[in-house]
């Protein structure tokens, strides 16, 4: 009984945390070893005698052999006596309701910035496990509690929690059971199936562009000096313009022929890429053929050189899968290779010789994320993990091992019966908007050869997916407490795919984006500097980052984060192809069209003089009730707020639809436009783009701007036809446009006409019979 009361007495003298530690790990957290405690001493006063020395280590002996003791009889007493274990599962509960208190006030706080997501982690609570650094074991509370949690978000595939404020601490995703599998510290190259031998070969593109060390002198002039283009005409792609500072008149050539083994991919990519892009490939092909469409050999091509590129003819009828397979390869043909690199000085570093040389193993960045994908919708996030997964699996017999598949089919994938069975809309309205179109998302993936983690905290993760909504509530504004963009310090490759659609989301965040990118991290995030390369550390990440720019349209916006915001050393490659034909041809209905130009001496003041000529030259011809029945298209929300309430002020006969128009208001404002009770319709053009309801009772049509996709065009004109009476109707159509119009106007009219609507100051009537 003596035995049992000093145990008793030794464990009550121990605080929570002690407790806590001591039955989940069986001995005492080292911060109160007092072992430790003494080689700490020990380090900080070097400089003693020999005897000092020999005492002292004499004494650590006894220390570590009474100490052993101590938690061998803690262990007995815990098993043996029910007196401890209900102490100790009172301050269980006790440390349980603590910490729920502590997860509420973090879910509270995190309401503000709509945090709640699988991509971060706590930085005060877990050590974040980077390449380079040493992994700890967690210690405390939080690893248990979240493990638990964790694992009832697994079994709960259902409900989608990721944007849910309400979750707080629960959506900072740590799978505890897989950390040490995905940890490139704790993995060697010799434990992985694939090689390195294409990481070491000196024509490898990936070695080439990281590896290669630019100067002070280089950096400034990239900075100062503008960059030179020049021009080439390649078979698919077409007009292409390439642009640097450092590399002056130099053609890009298109490969004929784009062997697998040429292109220098990861070894089990090489095996499956055939597989998988099989589906695009024709059926006439042959095995010897190559495993390239047309459009992904040449666009392959310029992303296997690492230059940036910009790509504005993305149709999500065509050719939008084509291209996400080719950016997927590409991205994880990077990731691959530089997991190899690191992988392998891993297991050099472990076999190296006492005191030897560790500069030659720099290898990696500042954050471990390597690559950022921005996309609109989860449906989109969903496509890319599947094709991540087919790329590793190199036959049925070999799968690779996903963690959170479940989870992550749940939340990101859609129920076929959601969708009413008797809507009917275009049919690029249905690929654009297929699947799940949630735009608040972010996800972290880390990548092995073998094996693929999905919800990886942000800084454990190699691939981050995210909307723009979702990688912008992460960052944060300035003066918000809770905001991170470390992990965009390192971010080696950027693709933003679908840009055209984040015109019509919100483009702030995208360009909030851009100024959060490769800037120098706050924390250390727990990083080896040993192991960082001198282009990180000298904060010249900017230079060697790559961006691959994808969208259906050329537009001034997309066109200035190309320009402004990329500053790759290797230079920039933009397809600049012109319509030959607008659509305007599409235009099936006898309509004459008037194009009526408005001067203006900066773009900044085209604003304010297009709502003047409205008002002074187009509005009081359209006033008479004989111009009834008149839909003004108005792109931008700003203009229709700022004619809206014109109208208003001078008492004019309106409606309006916008995207934020209730359903019930868009049918009432629709039936008074087509009774005539109303005499001009204000129409947005997110509305068009997000419903694409057919607008009847148009007699004339006012484009107060000209839409941001050329298509619209036709569409709109083509509303007339839905009329009853249209037959004998006399329609018109008034489009205004200035010389900062020249892309719309060209997508719309075609390069010809353009050329001399520009040239000419006069008003254009044109007239399409609907052959055109």
């Amino acid at each position: 009984m003596g035995k049992r009361r000093s145990g008793r007495e030794l464990l009550r003298s121990l605080s929570k945390k002690q407790k806590k530690h001591l039955r989940e790990f069986g001995e005492e957290h080292p911060f109160y070893d007092k072992l430790l405690l003494l080689l700490l001493l020990h380090l900080c006063f070097p400089f003693q005698s020999e005897n000092s020395d020999k005492s002292s280590a004499e004494s650590d002996s006894e220390t570590e052999v009474e100490q052993v003791s101590v938690y061998h009889k803690l262990l007995a007493t815990l098993k043996t006596s029910p007196e401890s274990e209900s102490e100790e599962e009172d301050d269980e509960s006790e440390s349980e309701e603590s910490g729920e208190s502590e997860a509420e006030m973090d879910s509270e706080g995190s309401q503000k910035t709509g945090e709640a997501d699988g991509g971060e982690e706590d930085k005060n609570d877990v050590p974040e496990e980077e390449e380079g650094s040493l992994s700890l074991p967690c210690f405390g509370k939080w690893s248990t509690d979240t493990a638990e949690q964790t694992l009832g978000q697994e079994q709960d595939d259902g409900a989608d929690t990721s944007c849910d404020p309400r979750h707080g601490v629960i959506e900072e995703f740590t799978d505890v059971k897989h950390e040490s599998e995905f940890s490139l510290e704790t993995n060697f190259m010799e434990e992985e199936s694939g090689d390195c031998n294409a990481d070491t070969r000196d024509s490898n593109p990936f070695k080439q562009h990281m590896d290669k060390e630019l100067e002070e002198k280089e950096i400034e002039k990239m900075s100062t000096l503008p960059k030179t283009s020049s021009q080439s005409q390649w078979p698919r792609l077409g007009q292409l313009t390439f642009s640097s500072t450092l590399e002056k008149h130099k053609t890009l050539k298109a490969d004929k022929e784009a062997d697998v083994k040429q292109l220098y991919l990861h070894k089990p990519l090489e095996s499956t890429w055939p597989k998988v892009n099989k589906q695009f490939l024709s059926s006439v092909n042959k095995p010897s053929d190559s495993p390239f469409t047309p459009l992904q050999r040449e666009l392959f091509c310029v992303m296997n050189t690492y230059r940036d590129l910009f790509y504005p003819e993305r149709n999500a009828l065509t050719n939008g899968e084509e291209i996400r397979h080719a950016y997927c390869l590409h991205a994880l043909n990077h990731v691959l290779k530089a997991n190899a690199q690191v992988l392998s000085n891993n297991a050099k570093r472990r076999d190296r010789k006492p005191g030897s040389d560790t500069d030659d193993y720099r290898d990696q960045g500042l954050t471990r994320p390597k690559v950022l994908m921005i996309v609109p919708f989860r449906e989109c996030a969903l496509r890319i993990v599947h094709i991540f997964i087919n790329l590793l699996e190199v036959n049925d017999k070999k799968k690779i091992d996903v963690s959170n598949k479940k989870r992550f089919k749940g939340e990101f994938g859609s129920d076929p019966e959601e969708k009413p069975p008797n809507l009917k809309r275009p049919e690029d309205y249905e690929a654009v908007f297929a699947g799940n179109i949630d735009d608040h998302f972010r996800i972290g993936v880390a990548i092995l050869q073998k094996s693929m983690r999905l919800y990886a905290p942000f800084y454990s993760s190699d691939i981050i997916i995210a909307s723009p909504l979702g990688i912008r509530t992460v960052i944060g504004a300035e003066g918000e407490k809770k905001r991170d963009f470390d992990f965009l310090s390192s971010i080696e490759i950027l693709i933003i795919d679908q840009a055209d659609i984040y015109l019509m989301q919100n483009w702030e965040h995208v360009l909030h984006l851009m100024k959060h990118i490769n800037l120098l991290p706050l924390d250390s995030h727990g990083v080896d500097f040993s192991r960082v390369r001198m282009l990180n550390l000298n904060n010249w990440s900017k230079y060697y980052r790559q961006t691959l720019l994808f969208s259906a349209l050329q537009d001034p916006q997309i066109n200035s984060v190309f320009n402004k915001h990329c500053f790759n050393y290797a230079g920039q490659v933009a397809v600049r192809n012109v319509p030959l034909t607008g659509s305007i041809s599409h235009v099936m209905v006898q309509l004459p069209h008037v194009f009526r130009r408005l001067e203006a001496e900066s773009i900044t003041s085209v604003i304010d003089r297009r709502f003047q000529f409205f008002i002074d030259k187009v509005l009081p011809e359209y006033r008479d009730a004989i111009m009834s029945h008149t839909l003004i298209y108005v792109p931008s929300y700003f203009d229709y707020v700022r004619l809206r309430n014109y109208f208003k002020k001078e008492d004019l006969n309106f409606t309006h639809i916008c995207e934020y128009t209730k359903k019930a208001a868009v049918c009432r404002a629709r039936r008074f436009f087509l009774k005539g009770e109303k005499q001009f319709l204000l129409f947005t053009e997110r509305f068009h783009f997000y419903k694409r309801y057919t607008i009847k009772g148009i007699r004339n049509l006012i484009f107060y701007e000209l839409p941001t996709y050329s298509h619209f065009y036709s569409e709109i004109c083509n509303m007339m036809k839905a009329t009853d009476n249209g037959v004998d109707a006399t329609w018109t159509c008034t489009v205004l446009y200035s010389k900062y119009d020249a892309q719309k106007l060209a997508a719309v009219v075609g390069i010809d006409r353009t050329a001399q609507m520009l040239q000419s100051k006069k008003n254009v009537h044109l007239f399409v019979t609907g052959e055109n």
